[in-house]
């Protein structure tokens, strides 16, 4: 449905750029649209127009001006030109604050999102990337799986540039249109020669310098060859077989466009090494935002290769290492529901698995090293142990337990009176709960976070009738962690909870004012420890990023966060493992190139 700009419904225009007197009533036509109460319009306009009609610019002015009302407000924004739907899932989810999440996943978190939304697709005509008869290859791959279903949701609403094309004609939108004649001063389209995309795969290749022995050198290539390459050599009469050539070389995978392997490894026909494509499933979403350098995307996918490609692995460790963080050791096959360190035991790990069942893992390797007899019907999801035979757990239903060999020796004693008193205080009070167990790395002291947002401080190593408390949050506790510095006599606590916030107790004290950080997002785990190079704290969140805080400074580092995380642990020695559903593994923090 194409429709007339009705100027004075418009917002005000005064935070927008100017608009040429060309554009103009387009740009109010748009404004209209955006403005116009809900029902009022249909929830997809597009843009339409041939090329240097100036979509692209109306559309850069709308976002320009686009937070100065609500009603305008854009919550993200992809250019699709050239992304297929998971890449352009994996933006949106960032943007959206869900994390990169592919298309099914986004759909759920956004129909679960309750808040209005906008979303802004320029290029979206030149959206599909892959060789030309492969479904990722056609935009209306992308309009079928993520942005028909998107528009299926009540709360969601967008622009979308679609050149000259119909695509989504049949969705009754809401059009305005340029028209065919280009802008006076446009400049002439480049000749085919020019246009990358469009050159041949041989003249690419050629491109690339080689070894003495005839190696490519990806990292010297030419911008277009890392660019372009892959995708001229699937338009060839071979191009499955060939495109696997690339995709076996590791330097091609560290320096070629992650968007273009991406396409490439969705189609069955492309000829891949054993593996990668479940590496690149773990990696790619990553590479596509956040890793913007050779170290980075190597430690990413370094990372990703570890206990799947030996090969990948070994090419790879040498720029890992040199990145500011460095995979050790995976277990995939160890889906985790908590994890802690063991005092006294020199690298050892208790591991919790969905089951509810207990082991030890050497913390040097990962390997399962021995098992520890669970009562029935039990599911950990914390542990705090306070030495190597006695830990207190804490079921995901509320419940803590004492789990130890002798219930009336000293460890046994604290453990089961913290319990108890606990189980006391939740019966007689819903948001006394427990909701979350945590410890400091010396297993000298425990804290428990409960629904109503109260931290409670026990000592594991001495009884104590009542716990150090203190309420720091209006909602419920989702982890806590605490970090003992003897030198200083200090307990700082810290807790995370539903509203996204993570706050900070010296115990001598009050509680620090403020947040350390607060984000639209969870925080599925926390840790601390002191270090060389000072205190930190480790925060997993649930939009795949992993933070870390310099404490004596502010200053923080963020991480990709490969797998999902509900437990986390810091040696002083800055090793960190994760545990969660995809198995447990470790980093080696460079503590040294941090903070520099």
């Amino acid at each position: 449905m194409t429709t007339t700009a009705h100027p004075e419904k418009a917002p005000e225009t005064a935070a927008w750029p100017a608009l040429d007197d060309r554009h103009a009533a387009a740009g109010r036509a748009l404004l209209d649209w955006a403005a116009a109460a809900d029902g009022e319009r249909p929830r997809l306009c597009l843009v339409r127009g041939g090329r240097t009609s100036g979509k692209s610019h109306l559309l850069a002015w709308f976002l320009a001006g686009a937070g100065a009302d609500r009603r305008t407000t854009v919550h993200a924004t992809v250019p699709a030109a050239g992304l297929i739907a998971d890449s352009v899932a994996w933006e949106l989810g960032r943007q959206l604050g869900y994390g990169p999440l592919p298309p099914h996943r986004l759909l759920d978190r956004v129909a679960a999102d309750a808040r209005p939304l906008l979303l802004l697709l320029p290029d979206l005509h030149l959206a599909g990337r892959g060789s030309a008869d492969h479904a990722p290859a056609d935009p209306g791959t992308l309009v079928d799986e993520l942005l028909v279903p998107l528009l299926g949701l009540p709360h969601v609403r967008a622009v979308a540039e679609t050149g000259t094309t119909a695509l989504l004609d049949d969705t009754d939108p809401h059009v305005i249109d340029l028209g065919e004649a280009p802008w006076p001063d446009a400049a002439p389209p480049p000749a085919a020669s020019e246009a990358a995309p469009d050159a041949d795969a041989a003249a690419l290749l050629a491109a690339v310098p080689r070894t003495a022995d005839g190696r490519a050198r990806w990292d010297e290539a030419p911008p277009a060859a890392r660019e372009h390459v892959l995708d001229a050599v699937l338009g060839t009469e071979d191009g499955g077989t060939a495109a696997g050539s690339l995709l076996a070389d590791p330097g091609f995978l560290l320096h070629g466009s992650a968007t273009a392997i991406t396409a490439a490894l969705r189609d069955p026909a492309t000829v891949a090494p054993a593996g990668l494509r479940a590496i690149w499933d773990r990696a790619a979403p990553h590479l596509s935002g956040s890793a913007d350098g050779d170290l980075a995307r190597a430690a990413v996918l370094h990372a990703a290769a570890l206990a799947t490609s030996a090969t990948l692995t070994e090419y790879l460790r040498p720029l890992a290492e040199r990145h500011l963080w460095t995979a050790v050791w995976a277990h995939h096959d160890v889906p985790a529901a908590a994890h802690c360190h063991l005092p006294q035991r020199d690298g050892s790990l208790l591991v919790a698995d969905a089951l509810g069942r207990l082991h030890r893992h050497d913390a040097g390797t990962g390997e399962r090293t021995g098992v520890v007899p669970t009562p029935a019907g039990l599911r950990p999801f914390g542990l705090a142990a306070a030495d190597p035979e006695a830990v207190l757990l804490f079921d995901g239903s509320g419940p803590l337990f004492p789990l130890t060999p002798d219930e009336e020796g000293p460890a046994g004693t604290v453990l089961g009176h913290i319990a108890a008193h606990h189980g006391t205080a939740a019966l007689g009070s819903a948001p006394s709960r427990p909701t979350a167990l945590g410890a400091d790395g010396r297993s000298t002291t425990a804290v428990v976070g409960d629904a109503g947002g109260a931290v409670h401080v026990w000592p594991l190593t001495a009884y104590r009738p009542l716990p150090h408390s203190h309420r720091l949050h209006d909602v419920p506790v989702t982890a806590v962690t605490c970090l003992r510095l003897p030198d200083d006599d200090l307990t700082l606590v810290f807790s995370a909870a539903l509203d996204g916030s993570i706050r900070l107790w010296e115990t001598s004290g009050e509680p620090m004012a403020g947040p350390v950080e607060r984000r639209p997002a969870l925080v599925t785990a926390l840790a601390a420890a002191d270090t060389p190079a000072g205190p930190l704290l480790a925060a997993a969140w649930n939009d795949a990023e992993l933070h870390l805080w310099h404490l004596t400074s502010g200053t923080v580092r963020t991480l990709p966060l490969l797998y999902r995380c509900n437990a986390l642990t810091l040696s002083p020695t800055g090793r960190l493992t994760l545990s969660g559903p995809d198995g447990l593994h470790t980093l080696q923090l460079a503590l040294d190139r941090l903070w520099n």
